[in-house]
């Protein structure tokens, strides 16, 4: 039986060679208060997202305001959804442990529960708005690949969200402090590089599209994250079951996703589509109104 985190243990990687590894603690000391790398790694990778989200948000049809506005939103709603999500399908670690369900420095978010309660948020907020959602979800999807391709690593310090044992020749080893190790797949490596990939994609597929419509990039994500997601969800050693069904939960669900995205994108590839909200906005502009569309 694999453990489902080695805490401050020794990292190696064979491929890097016999003398590489590394023991990095999981938090430090500033200011007589422990910060966990956890919790910064994440924060990076939000600001990153943020910076790139508000880098593009005209090309999008929208203003900084409104992304801002977006953010504030879908965020703290996110983050509540990951760990609900987390915590009802992993309910027997916090059923005697109440308060253990708000430690989510410790780990414990899932990008599914995250997507899902971020969309509610910002549907609601462009539903307010009187704002296409199709928008807001194509540009989010960029901020979820940067902050998925970063978060990943926060794993890797908590030595957690790796794979079943093996002998690949890219396997992570993993020493704990009785000097015991065991080989796995580094699956938070191969998530965050399908994550990266993807967002090279889509980031160069947005720039270059002549006929693309608010919605597709969202959907081309989900596509994509589903498609590697139902490959490494099948090899990870501490996924979430579907209560006592013995199915990976976001296997099914990476794997449904992937299916309805490819169909609604097919679907969609052959209808003509309505101006997207960046083409509207600059046509009010060169009528001279800033109306919402």
């Amino acid at each position: 039986m694999i453990p489902t985190s080695v805490p401050n243990g020794t990292i190696t990687f064979p491929m890097l060679g016999e003398g590489f590894a590394i023991t990095v603690p999981s938090s430090f000391t500033l200011f007589g208060l422990t910060v966990h790398w956890y919790g910064v790694i994440i924060a990076i990778g939000f600001l990153l997202a943020f910076a790139y989200v508000n880098s593009r948000c005209r090309q999008f049809g929208l203003t900084d305001d409104e992304v801002l506005d977006g953010v504030l939103c879908g965020v703290p709603a996110g983050i509540i959804g990951a760990r609900l999500y987390y915590v009802i399908f992993n309910f027997s670690l916090y059923k005697n442990d109440f308060w253990g369900i708000f430690k989510i420095w410790e780990g414990g978010l899932a990008i599914y529960g995250g997507v899902i309660g971020a969309v509610i948020a910002v549907a609601i907020y462009a539903h307010i708005k009187k704002l296409p959602l199709g928008a807001f979800l194509d540009l989010a999807a960029f901020g979820l690949l940067i902050g998925q391709t970063v978060g990943r690593w926060g794993n890797f310090i908590n030595r957690e969200v790796y794979g079943i044992e093996t002998d690949i020749f890219c396997r992570m080893g993993l020493t704990d402090a009785a000097g015991n190790t065991i080989y796995v797949h580094p699956t938070f490596l191969y998530e965050s590089i399908w994550n990266l990939l993807g967002l090279v994609l889509l980031h160069i597929y947005s720039k270059r599209a002549k006929n693309r419509y608010d919605g597709q990039i969202f959907a081309m994500y989900l596509a994509w994250y589903g498609l590697g997601r139902a490959f490494i969800e099948g090899i990870r050693s501490d996924t979430l079951f579907l209560f006592n069904t013995g199915l990976r939960v976001s296997q099914v669900f990476a794997a449904l996703t992937c299916i309805v995205s490819l169909i609604y994108l097919a679907i969609n590839g052959s209808l003509k589509h309505k101006p997207t909200l960046a083409q509207l906005r600059a046509l009010k502009a060169a009528d001279g109104s800033d109306e919402n569309c």
